[in-house]
């Protein structure tokens, strides 16, 4: 082992929820803003899991809180563990429904509702893509 790989820290892991909330033919999709790490990426909203939480448990905090809204937390759709240069992000995917209230964007600069088979033409962060791959196979007509 050299000196250089001996004084290489391990990545933080953050575990992170991320709800596919869909309406049938559309899924809602986030679009990261201007100071948050990844701007103008799109993304599935939802955010970390804190300690004594359930990712489900998670995902219904971070709705409300995101977009003042309620969801019921459905199938996992995938998990994914991709390595960004801030840390190892664990994101697992969850399809949502809607169960009260439409969402507001109080942290992104856009929520769209996006048809199923679009999903693909955005620009997602690395950590969400497989999920939109995966809701691709899963949702299309």
């Amino acid at each position: 082992m050299t000196t250089e790989s001996a004084n290489v820290k391990p990545k933080k892991r953050i575990e992170v929820v991320a709800a596919a909330i869909f309406n049938g033919t559309e899924v809602l999709a986030a679009q990261r803003g201007e100071g948050m790490s990844l701007a103008g990426m799109w993304e599935f909203p939802g955010g970390k899991i804190e300690p004594g939480e359930t990712p489900r448990e998670a995902l219904v905090r971070e709705l409300e809180e995101e977009l003042l809204c309620q969801a019921k937390v459905g199938e996992h759709v995938d998990t994914t563990d991709y390595e960004y240069d801030f840390g190892i992000v664990s994101l697992t995917t969850f399809l949502c429904t809607l169960t009260e209230s439409s969402p507001i964007a109080t942290e992104h600069a856009e929520i769209r509702w996006v048809p199923v088979l679009e999903l693909p033409l955005l620009e997602w962060a690395p950590a969400d893509i497989p999920a939109v791959h995966r809701l691709v196979e899963l949702l299309a007509p």
